[in-house]
């Protein structure tokens, strides 16, 4: 999720302060923590040529950072690169009709969200990449339609019905209640415009929300008939018909202010320097997935913390997920509603990012990914609350740092955590080791962002975007206890690239690691990886020492 903070949060700290706060605070953590989080085994061996990890699993060490990052790699090796202008928030991945493979991105706005200063560009918009040859990616069209021109984190594919959506952010003039649809079917090259049509403001001949939509997250019910939008601003998530590809209107919205987790926990609200962007409220939207038919909604609950908070065993978290009943939208009744099946908070993390459910082995499991760590929020605070709060999550036993979670739904009213996917930068243990490397930053450090598995029906294998750590990847045949097969880290970026949303949230550092944010795609066919990071712009990998596809791996018919 990106945010706009004010200029009053942007300042430095010294090196010296940071590690006055790392030796103080981890003295008193090793009297005080009890238990560990205990990181997944890493990778077991890497393949010749590799460049493994030199420090910790997830760590790219401030000596490194100085001289200039040159990349970690293991059992992913590149195979071609598209850096452009660089990168925003999400991709999206399809191979059409007559066999093209093309890539998908969001890239950054065109106005600097803190100043509101212009940006120059040649290529704005969503970036379409010919990856048909992967050692030679080609951007063949910039998609520009009002809600394309910002899809923040909603940019998907419907596999079923050959379309690419995004749903218009809270970035464009303070809220957008556009969802833009194109068709990809016949040359993913160049799509074709359905529409773009402002949804929610009875122009749709739908419902009309009570504010305008101002979109950030998305996601399709499978069968690609309905659309759903996460509106963090506002607090809901709406469901999008989209049978009519042409018309889409919006049929139904669940409140987040009316669920459990919005409810005595602190309220928050940090606006930008133009006193435009709400930055966010705790217990509102984020992320969602759909079930396989439709008829059950998993929406991620944002919430957020000062950790010295969040220790306190009177704390109520706002950080969750729900289990909702999308029946009625699923099978068109009149005036559908969304219903409340359970509430599922999640401690030791913040800003929920996004949920995914999955089938491993034929029973039911959902991937719950936190953007924050025991932090408040990992971007609210200026650097010296922020490694206050750090050093607080450290001595409490819980990481500064975000992380996916995988839960048990056989019981979908008492969904049941069976592990989490912690790397070694995770472990409260460590802290004297990773805190010194966030010198001068404070916002999205270490940590996951977004994640997604090889096939939906039949999870194997699961791979996450991380803040500064690249892309993981994790075999998840026995959810219960994951581990590491393999990880590419790009090379720091020498300079700050127009569209990259790192670069214009001032955090960027030359030669320093990336942001990956986007959700990494598995290509069974090719054997083969495919995210984006904000300053290497487009990444095709290709696995190594035959550690994916697994003998029990299938080709995914997932549609999001």
């Amino acid at each position: 999720m990106a945010t706009s903070i004010g200029n009053n949060r942007i300042r430095t700290l010294s090196t010296w302060v940071i590690a006055t706060l790392v030796v103080t605070g981890c003295t008193q953590r090793e009297q005080s923590v009890a238990t560990r989080i205990a990181p997944v085994p890493k990778v077991a061996s890497c393949s010749e040529g590799d460049h493994p990890e030199t420090a910790l699993q997830g760590q790219v060490p401030a000596a490194l950072r100085a001289s200039g990052f040159n990349g970690f790699n293991c059992n992913l090796r590149l195979s071609g690169q598209f850096q452009g202008e660089g990168g925003g928030w999400s991709g999206a991945t399809f191979k059409d009709d007559a066999g093209h493979t093309c890539a998908f991105y969001g890239t950054g706005y065109v106005k600097n969200a803190l100043t509101g200063a212009p940006i120059e560009r040649r290529h704005s918009g969503v970036a379409v990449i010919d990856i048909t040859d992967p050692a030679h990616p080609t951007q063949t069209a910039s998609l520009i339609t009002a809600a394309m021109m910002d899809p923040w984190e909603s940019l998907r594919v419907n596999l079923r019905r050959k379309i690419l959506v995004a749903d218009g952010s809270v970035s464009l003039a303070g809220g957008s209640p556009y969802v833009d649809l194109y068709d990809i079917s016949e040359d993913c090259r160049t799509p074709k415009l359905l529409a773009s049509t402002e949804v929610g403001t009875g122009k749709d001949g739908g419902q009309v929300l009570p504010k305008t939509q101002s979109g950030h997250e998305g996601s399709f019910a499978p069968d690609g008939q309905t659309y759903y939008v996460g509106d963090l601003l506002n607090g809901t998530y709406n469901a999008i018909d989209i049978a009519d590809l042409t018309k889409p209107k919006l049929i139904a919205h669940f409140d987040m202010r009316t669920a459990p987790l919005a409810v005595n926990t602190p309220k928050h609200m940090v606006v930008s320097a133009e006193g435009k962007l709400p930055l966010l409220i705790n217990g509102t939207s984020h992320g969602l997935s759909l079930s396989t038919d439709g008829n059950r909604g998993y929406f991620t609950a944002v919430g957020y913390a000062d950790a010295r908070n969040a220790v306190d065993p009177k704390f109520k978290t706002a950080n969750g997920f729900y289990v909702v009943d999308t029946s009625d939208v699923q099978a068109r009744k009149p005036n559908p509603t969304m219903k409340l099946i359970a509430t599922v908070p999640v401690r030791g993390g913040t800003m929920s990012q996004h949920a995914l459910r999955m089938t491993v082995k034929g029973k039911p499991f959902l991937v719950f990914v936190d953007e924050g760590g025991a932090v408040q929020g990992n971007d609210l605070a200026s650097p010296p609350d922020y490694l206050a709060d750090a050093t607080a999550a450290c001595n409490a036993g819980l990481s500064p740092f975000p992380m996916a979670h995988i839960f048990d739904l056989s019981d979908e009213r008492n969904p049941k955590e069976v592990s989490v996917l912690a790397l070694e930068t995770h472990d409260p243990g460590n802290c004297n080791k990773v805190l010194p490397d966030l010198a001068g930053l404070w916002i999205f450090t270490y940590g996951s962002h977004y994640c997604s598995v090889d096939n939906r029906d039949n999870a194997t294998a699961l791979a996450c975007a991380f803040f500064n750590s690249g892309i993981r990847v994790f075999d998840i045949r026995d959810p219960v206890h994951p581990k590491e097969i393999a990880y590419y880290n790009p090379a720091g970026s020498r300079r700050s690239m127009p569209g990259s949303i790192h670069g214009m949230l001032t955090t960027f550092q030359s030669g320093a690691p990336d942001w990956c944010t986007s959700r990494p795609d598995f290509d069974f066919d090719r054997h083969m990886l495919t995210a984006m990071c904000m300053d290497n712009g487009l990444l095709a990998m290709e696995f190594e020492n035959g550690v994916w596809p697994m003998p029990e791996s299938s080709r995914s018919e997932a549609v999001d």
